[in-house]
């Protein structure tokens, strides 16, 4: 399983927190790189005691020639980029693998809240649905990593554990004699699919939305166990556009093992010239790096760059299939008991069942001011934002001049020279008449009147039909909006006064009351119900009276 180390880093404090892990051997880079470097050192040694004390004068001259030769080209491997190239795709590979893995956590939760009974049948429903899924992820796993593969190499093991039936073994046997080709894990998913619907016939399942949720969810598990089994069979991402006479699946694999191949290749040939390159040399014509006494005896440098290097390589390589028994693979076999348990705890042993509804602690206050500390002296302070403290006065930007060019042909548009003199010729006078309702057990009527007037162009806006004047500080559009509210208001009342009027006339004409059936025409003529054309006419009157006034009070 993966090493954690995260509680020991979790805060750094004077030199760094990575020294303390350099000391670690389980998953550390010592354990993966010992052997390697240990060959390497073996070999290093063993050429300089050849050239020191086996060669011959003449075979010494050569041996110096192939020194300085590997010292001076074996720089020309691209070793760093081959190298990162190869690690990055690996690390990203490798994390995109584990968040494939599917967990049956969201589907137990749907279970548990949406597949109702408390009778033996709907746990049973509730939990076969679950083991469904666990078996087929146990499935998929043995396919993919050896680690699972001999914890359940049969169908008997999975018996065993109590993740498949005989019968179900039986069903899955057959299917794998009429077709030996497919793996056959999606199975399960189907039958847990199948209970699902069953479950929604039966009415545990109240509605279609509820069962597509649950479909929708045994989908979203299926697509990562299929997910799981691509990642087995094509080593690389589909990121090649032209494939000439290979399936997709048999050219990706010989890219991805091209690029194991140039990788060892680069890496071991580097290390092969490095063998002869760091050596010491005895030759007056030999500049000072290859008759330095430091390599004479250990090669420092030469070790460093092979436990760099190297190990990077060993890192790519036990990340490459994290479903191994290397120290940072993922546990499969913990994930296996833990989803099997934890599914059956969810949809059985919890379901419908909650803690007793109580008050917080809170009820009274709403929310907290502030939460208790254990040690009040690590209350934090509340974070601001970056500019909370930022003087404006020392950071005040100067105004630019904008200089625009202005053409005079052309009219300006937001002058209004003659606004005072068309003022009072564009006067807007609306009347409206207040209304007044009597309502009572038998009878309902309203009635109009003239008498207020909203005066638009005076700014005096009035409703005296039982409203408040205007507030002097709103504008006109604030003044017309609530007018054309209020007008509206009073239409819905009117109109509900005359369906009134209506229903009570039929209910009257249906009981065959002539009393009612009068007293009804009496009130519906009492009342007068202004409409648009109404008032149009009776305010086209009124003008025409005040003319009439006003002339004869200049004949006077």
């Amino acid at each position: 399983m993966t090493v954690s180390y995260t509680a020991e880093v979790a805060t750094c404090r004077r030199f760094g927190c990575f020294w303390k892990l350099l000391i670690r051997w389980r998953a550390s880079i010592y354990k993966i790189i010992w052997v390697d470097l240990l060959t390497y050192l073996c070999c290093f040694y063993f050429m300089a005691i050849v050239y020191r004390y086996c060669l011959r004068e003449n075979d010494r001259l050569i041996f110096e020639d192939i020194v300085m030769y590997c010292h001076s080209y074996g720089n020309l491997i691209p070793l760093s980029f081959v190298l990162g190239f190869y690690v990055s795709i690996i690390v990203d590979r490798w994390w995109n693998q584990y968040i494939t893995v599917p967990w049956p956590d969201p589907l137990a939760v749907y279970v548990s809240a949406l597949v109702r009974g408390q009778d033996e049948h709907g746990r049973l429903m509730r939990r076969t649905i679950m083991r469904y899924m666990c078996l087929a992820l146990t499935m998929v796993l043995s396919m993919i990593s050896p680690v699972i593969k001999r914890r359940f190499p049969t169908y008997e093991q999975l018996i065993e554990v109590g993740l498949l039936n005989v019968n179900e073994a039986n069903i899955i046997k057959a299917m794998d004699v009429k077709f030996p080709k497919h793996p056959k894990y999606w199975m399960p998913i189907i039958w847990a699919s199948s209970i699902v619907t069953r479950a929604r016939k039966e009415g545990r399942i109240w509605d279609d939305f509820s069962l597509k949720s649950m479909i929708d969810e045994l989908n979203k598990f299926r697509s990562g166990c299929n997910m799981l089994t691509h990642y087995d069979m094509i080593s690389v991402p589909l990121v090649y556009t032209q494939v000439n006479h290979r399936s997709i699946n048999e050219y990706n694999l010989y890219i991805f093992k091209t690029i194991v191949q140039v990788v060892t290749l680069a890496v071991y040939t580097y290390f092969l010239a490095a063998i002869f390159g760091h050596q010491w040399i005895d030759r007056e014509s030999a500049t000072g790096h290859y008759r330095n006494m430091v390599n004479y005896y250990f090669p420092v440098f030469g070790t460093l760059e092979f436990f760099f290097f190297m190990g990077w390589l060993k890192v790519a390589e036990t990340l490459i299939c994290p479903f191994g028994d290397d120290d940072d693979d993922f546990e499969l076999n913990w994930v296996i008991d833990r989803n099997i348990q934890v599914s059956y705890l969810i949809v059985d042993e919890m379901h419908n069942e909650h803690p007793q509804l109580v008050r917080d602690q809170y009820w009274d206050e709403v929310f907290p001011n502030e939460l208790p500390y254990l040690v009040e002296a690590e209350r934090a302070e509340h974070p601001e934002a970056s500019t909370a403290h930022l003087g404006l006065s020392k950071h005040t930007p100067r105004a630019r001049e904008r200089t625009t060019s202005i053409d005079s042909t052309e009219p300006d548009w937001t002058e209004f020279d003659n606004e005072d003199d068309n003022e009072a010729d564009n006067e807007l006078k609306i009347r409206f008449a207040s209304r007044q309702f009597k309502w009572s057990r038998s009878s309902f009527s309203a009635s109009d009147s003239l008498d207020d007037t909203l005066d638009f162009a005076d700014g005096d806006l009035q409703a005296i039909a039982g409203t408040q004047p205007f507030p002097p500080s709103q504008d006109d559009f604030d003044r017309l909006k609530a007018e054309r509210e209020q007008e509206r208001l009073d239409r819905q009342m009117q109109q509900a006064a005359r369906t009134l009027e209506l229903m009570k006339n039929e209910l009257g004409s249906k009981s065959g009351s002539e009393s009612d059936s009068r007293h009804s025409m009496i009130a519906q003529r009492d009342m007068e119900v202004q409409t648009e054309r109404s008032y149009t006419h009776h305010h086209r009157k009124q003008k025409d009276k005040d003319k009439g006034n006003e002339e004869d009070k200049k004949t006077e």
